[in-house]
């Protein structure tokens, strides 16, 4: 059954389509001065904000040393390094979000010798807590996945072949 958008919804909806950005429309308030101030308008919480969101929490966790896959990783590395570069906190992060809840793919990278499984635990836990805290979306799930383990010795053959003397 088709419903039909209002002026403001359609003018929403084109504007999130030409950025190719996702938004969802958290909460819908009524209109008029008659409601109460907080229940005027609406919220929406673009995907890209879960992301970010997400991807800090994660990286918060003691153990985990980055993430995203190699490929990612590897051009993230080159962006640090390129001066007025920013690191992109949302590497590694997938989302999907509804109008009420949202599902989280995470790759991660973790530290040699921790227990994978309670980091991954850990992960969890705070994702979900700061997502639900921050937008008030309902996370139904936190997918993990380990993709490598970071060795102690990478950062020294890291530092040591970088350099021509």
């Amino acid at each position: 059954m088709a419903t039909k958008q209002t002026a403001t919804e359609q003018e929403q909806t084109g504007s999130a389509e030409r950025t190719g950005q996702r938004s969802t429309t958290v909460s819908g308030g009524g209109h008029g001065a008659d409601e109460p101030a907080p229940t005027r308008g609406r919220t929406s919480i673009a995907d890209l904000v879960v992301v970010k969101i997400a991807g800090m929490a994660a990286r918060e966790i003691p153990g985990v040393h980055d993430m995203g896959g190699n490929i990612s990783r590897t051009i993230g590395a080159v962006r640090d390094r390129v001066p007025g570069g920013r690191s992109n906190v949302g590497r590694g992060v997938k989302v999907e979000v509804g109008e009420r809840q949202t599902a989280i793919d995470l790759d991660l990278v973790l530290e040699y010798g921790v227990a994978i499984m309670e980091v991954a635990r850990e992960v969890r836990e705070n994702v979900v807590d700061a997502v639900e805290r921050f937008t008030g979306l309902e996370v139904v799930e936190v997918n993990v996945a380990v993709n490598d383990v970071h060795l102690p010795d990478e950062d020294e053959a890291a530092s040591e072949g970088g350099r021509v003397e």
